[in-house]
């Protein structure tokens, strides 16, 4: 049974917010509860939409003086469902989607509900980039807080080594500026944090120059995961850092420009992404993958604006699936491994599953384990194994694929993981993914929000 405050109590109480409040028995509430993994199906007393900082933080104290859960909500891609709460306020920062690019400063002001796609567009028009995800409809707010891995990772670092500063709303309604110079244990908590201590309506980002790139994916027969993943392996660290590319395990997407006769198909691939010069320099740096590997089934890697790059999954994973993943860090990648991804890649339960090793090493490798949050610095991948299908009967196939895929391997992997793809796997694996610097996070914690009113996330205790 859903929470139920009298609308006359919410419209009494936020007489002053500016945006939208949807509640229950309000028509749009079923459209404005959904988030991106359609097996989360969350019930919120409130959904409230601010128009400015002001108004979130009418909707925060709102919260507290009703004892109610907060969750935030930017693109609402959260794998756990953590943009939604039962019972509680969803604070969904839609209406703060500006960005701003000052191309002469190289830096870019974003909204805190915006999308990455929306920064995309914006940036490019000057030929400019900045750190992302793999899908632009992900919100920056969410990738941002939790670490930032996408195609530019190797060449610029995570998104948050990329963050100059952010504009936040305690939880006691305060409105603070987080930098290196302003609130800086502030700063360094947020950038790897999550959302533990207040919500971001606003980033300021350092941009680099970047118009086009050469991408795509190289697909070979998934009977060959084992001999491949062991090129990509020994490779990939010792390429220039202008080249990232993905290892993935999955099934060629039914559509084109994907050839029919590989439609559906089983494979095992890298997605490349040059961020240098030229196309001739790109083939450069993909050719001893291509010469140590067997002759691929498909080889698509063609120059494409960035925005184009970044939003090449979106069609493929629309709003609306239901998902379930597991992750981990990964710093080596031992033969056993290998056989394990093989097995699992054949094993395939539906075509839209997929396993994905992001690397995070190159420029993510300047900085160091104990300068952010984020402290697997050390890490060279970040793997997830995630199970997709459009069918709600599929969800227990596709679970236990992933659960089975990740504890296979788990044994191999670096303990913790980015807390980005995590689902509620309980405050044991959340210490483990910070490690030594879970207790300076915890007194970061107590500072700014002792009474832990954002808990609706990767949660962080405060210490006291």
């Amino acid at each position: 049974m859903t929470t139920t405050l009298p609308t006359t109590t919410v419209r009494t109480e936020l007489k002053d917010f500016s945006g939208e409040l949807i509640g229950p028995d309000d028509p749009g509430y079923d459209d404005a509860r959904r988030v991106y993994n359609a097996s989360i199906d969350r019930r919120p007393a409130l959904v409230a939409r601010p128009r400015g900082p002001a108004d979130v933080a009418r909707a925060v104290a709102f919260a507290r003086a009703h004892d109610l859960p907060v969750a935030v909500r930017g693109g609402g891609h959260n794998g756990a469902g953590l943009g939604t709460v039962d019972d509680g306020v969803v604070i969904d920062l839609r209406h703060l989607r500006e960005v701003e690019v000052d191309a002469a400063a190289r830096t870019a002001t974003v909204g805190g509900g915006a999308t990455w796609g929306e920064v995309d567009r914006a940036t490019s028009a000057f030929g400019l980039a900045t750190p992302s995800g793999i899908i632009s409809t992900t919100g920056v707010g969410g990738l941002t807080l939790g670490g930032g891995i996408g195609h530019l990772t190797r060449r610029c670092g995570l998104a948050i080594d990329n963050l100059l500063s952010a504009d936040l709303v305690l939880a006691d309604g305060r409105q603070v500026t987080a930098s290196s110079t302003e609130n800086p244990d502030l700063f360094w908590a947020i950038r790897g944090g999550g959302g533990n201590f207040g919500i971001v309506t606003r980033f300021v980002f350092r941009l680099h120059e970047l118009s086009t790139v050469v991408a795509g994916p190289v697909f070979w027969p998934v009977e060959q995961t084992a001999e491949v993943l062991a090129v990509y392996r020994d490779l990939l660290p010792a390429a220039p850092r202008e080249l990232n590319g993905f290892f993935l395990v999955g099934a060629v997407p039914p559509a084109p420009p994907f050839p029919e006769e590989l439609h559906l198909r089983t494979v095992c691939g890298v997605l490349f992404c040059w961020t240098g010069e030229d196309e001739a320099a790109a083939e450069a740096a993909v050719a001893p993958f291509l010469d140590a590997t067997p002759p691929p089934l498909l080889k698509a890697l063609a120059p494409m604006p960035h925005p184009v790059m970044q939003s090449m999954f979106d069609g493929l994973y629309p709003t609306g699936d239901q998902w379930y993943w597991r992750a981990d860090f990964v710093t080596e990648i031992p033969d056993e491994a290998l056989e394990i991804h093989a097995r699992f890649g054949a094993a395939l339960p539906t075509w839209k599953s997929t396993m994905h090793l992001y690397p995070v090493d190159g420029a993510a490798h300047d900085v160091g384990p104990s300068e952010t949050a984020w402290n697997y610095r050390e890490a060279r991948w970040g793997a997830v194994f995630a199970g997709v299908d459009a069918d709600p009967a599929n969800l227990e196939r596709i679970r236990q694929w992933s659960i089975d895929y990740f504890e296979a391997l788990h044994p191999y992997s670096a303990g913790g993981a980015y807390v980005n793809m995590m689902m509620d796997e309980g405050e044991e694996r959340v210490r483990a993914s910070y490690r030594d610097n879970y207790g300076r996070l915890a007194s970061v914690k107590t500072v700014y929000d002792p009474e832990n009113t954002f808990r609706v996330n990767q949660n962080i205790r405060p210490a006291t």
